[in-house]
């Protein structure tokens, strides 16, 4: 990638890689649901529904990368599990009726029906934000404790600081 490709702000340092910007706002919302710290959450939702849709393909990444190593470590995690923990996660967390898109989106997800899953969004990326950012918050810390789970992601997503 060449500086033209970010030009750099009057300042003249050279502009932030958006996808190290998308891979921040991915952390910053699963620890926000790890440390079930609502003012963290909010303060990541803005970035997060800008580019949702990036954000989302990030939130994919991680999730899938935390089940396998969920794998590896003999964790036992099941469907049902993971229904339970989804829904946990979000409790309190969002206004009841997102929560409720979460859950149910969720728990169509997690037995493999993403038609169900899209008609539960109705629409609203934001509705797999959190749902996967939930996830991987519960699922990363059935392995690691918090700060391991945040530092990890930011190895294997290649962020540096």
């Amino acid at each position: 990638m060449s500086s033209e490709d970010h030009p750099a702000p009057s300042g003249g340092t050279p502009a932030a890689d958006p996808s190290d910007q998308v891979k921040r706002t991915a952390i910053a919302l699963v620890a926000a649901y790890a440390d079930r710290n609502r003012a963290e959450l909010d303060e990541a939702v803005p970035a997060a529904a800008d580019s949702a849709g990036d954000v989302v393909s990030e939130l994919k990444v991680i999730a899938a990368f935390l089940s396998r190593r969920v794998q590896h470590t003999g964790v036992v995690w099941k469907p049902a599990d993971s229904r339970e923990a989804v829904a946990r996660t979000v409790a309190e967390m969002l206004p009841p009726e997102l929560e409720f898109a979460v859950s149910t989106a969720w728990e169509a997800h997690s037995v493999g029906e993403e038609e169900a899953a899209e008609r539960f969004a109705a629409g609203d990326p934001m509705v797999f934000v959190h749902m996967l950012a939930a996830f991987s918050a519960a699922i990363g810390l059935a392995v690691y404790k918090r700060a391991e789970l945040v530092a990890t992601l930011r190895q294997v997503t290649g962020l540096s600081d």
